[in-house]
């Protein structure tokens, strides 16, 4: 047997299989193909959400139906890796897809119509959808990829995925291009949306269910076809009270809580329509290069996989604090009652450069502190069924955590405190993570 399954604590029996990386049954090309699949879906929702108010002047429809979807994902993201040890991928996948196009089509009915009720209906389905989709992402690419080499795995996953919120970035920027007012984007902006995000929802038929998944030691990444309800549910509620899990509360609340704040106060304040599509397309740019970034580290730094987790940690916490401390220095220039006078463009030379670049760095702090997060998640197990709860409950936390931050946002919070208690979360964050980690 390989060292990974030893060292994980289980053992999976072998079978004599082809060695080629490149197999359609293989860890890799399955996560690249979950990588596509989010891609078209979640990556164009949060090129979408990157806009800020979902493209809308006004952000409250798109604050309201925020807080429904990451009400019932909080739910759902519990629920999510039983459902899909259920179901399996293929139908767990395509239902939770398909919640996008209905989202991002709720939207294009709203610059008509101007009726929130669509709109928070919509997020609330594709909560559901969200939770059924995001554990079923985290089993696949925290499961299949050989114990040494997660970290790698998941940056790979992390560059596809956040390649779509690149190219969707790109729509709202060409479609808008040469409506530099404060407007909201064009019919054309929801429609590709929507074109991509029906791709990932075939596409996701694609995806094979874990037992069928052979690594390249000859062991299965599952060796149970289909669960029950009954053992799932007995087993999501013992997650509750599992300390592994309740050491990443704190990782999951935080973990999504700032992109009200990032998105809404940050992008949508300080930028005009065509300049919020171009910072899109740099903050998912730059996640890509911080999920590869602390990949390689969290691989490849020591021999010890303790010794790199903590490294991984001490890395997260300081580029944390950096751009933390940049973004408080330029939240105390305006504030809620005092907004900049002007939008900024991405011509307008030095005033653009400082502004585009903390929004550019709160983007690669977001991908280093996921992909830590999901990368600890990964040490502590190797079954796809055992890591879709897993993955499933730090989805739901994490998704509580961010339903409460948009309606933090919509009641007009001050942007300074928003601000502080995000800083605050992800530090304190840093120190309950290394009790995690210390104990992989």
């Amino acid at each position: 047997m390989g060292e990974e399954d030893a060292e994980a604590g289980k053992v999976s029996p072998t079978i004599p299989v082809k060695r080629s990386i490149f197999r359609y049954n293989s860890p890799l090309v399955q996560v690249v193909l979950i990588g596509f699949v989010c891609f078209c879906c979640p990556g164009m929702f949060n090129a979408l959400s990157g806009m800020g108010g979902g493209g809308q002047v006004d952000p409250t429809a798109a604050n309201n139906a925020n807080t429904a979807l990451y009400t019932t994902f909080a739910v759902f993201g519990v629920l999510g890796g039983g459902i899909y040890n259920i179901l399996g991928p293929q139908l767990t996948l395509l239902g939770g897809c398909s919640t996008y196009v209905l989202y991002a089509g709720s939207f294009l009915y709203y610059n008509h119509y101007h009726h929130q009720a669509f709109a928070i209906v919509a997020g609330a389905f594709l909560g559901v959808g969200a939770g059924l989709l995001w554990a079923s992402q985290g089993a696949i690419m925290t499961s299949y990829p050989p114990q040494n080499r997660k970290g790698i795995y998941i940056a790979l996953f992390w560059s596809i995925f956040n390649m779509g919120g690149v190219i969707g970035g790109l729509i709202p920027f060409v479609m808008n291009y040469h409506r530099t007012e404060a407007v909201s984007v064009n019919d054309g902006t929801y429609i590709g949306f929507m074109v991509f995000m029906s791709i990932g929802t075939l596409l996701s038929l694609s995806i094979l269910h874990p037992s069928r998944v052979v690594r390249s030691d000859g062991s299965r990444c599952t060796n149970i076809k289909y669960s029950s309800v009954s053992v799932e549910a007995a087993e999501i509620l013992k997650l509750f009270l599992d300390w592994r899990m309740l050491l990443l509360v704190p990782a999951s609340w935080a973990s999504n809580f700032f992109y009200s704040y990032q998105f809404n106060n940050v992008n949508a304040v300080l930028f005009n329509v065509r300049t919020r599509g171009l910072n899109n397309i740099f903050y998912w740019a730059a996640q890509m290069l911080g999920s590869i970034f602390i990949g390689y580290i969290m691989d490849f730094s020591f021999k010890s996989r303790k010794s790199r987790g903590l490294l991984g940690l001490v890395i997260v916490a300081v580029f944390g604090t950096a751009i933390w401390g940049g973004g408080l220095a330029k939240q105390l220039d305006y504030h809620r009652l005092n907004l900049p006078a002007k939008k900024l463009d991405f011509k307008d030379g030095a005033d653009f450069a400082g502004p585009f670049v903390l929004y550019f760095s709160y983007g690669l702090l977001d991908a280093m502190f996921q992909s830590m997060v999901y990368w600890v998640i990964g040490a502590l197990a190797d079954d796809s069924e055992v890591l879709s709860r897993y993955n499933g409950f730090y989805k739901g936390v994490q998704s509580a955590g961010a339903a409460v931050a948009w309606q933090i946002d919509t009641h007009k919070v001050p942007f300074l405190n928003e601000l502080v208690t995000n800083w605050a979360l992800m530090t304190w964050t840093s120190l309950t993570m290394v009790l995690s980690v210390l104990r992989i």
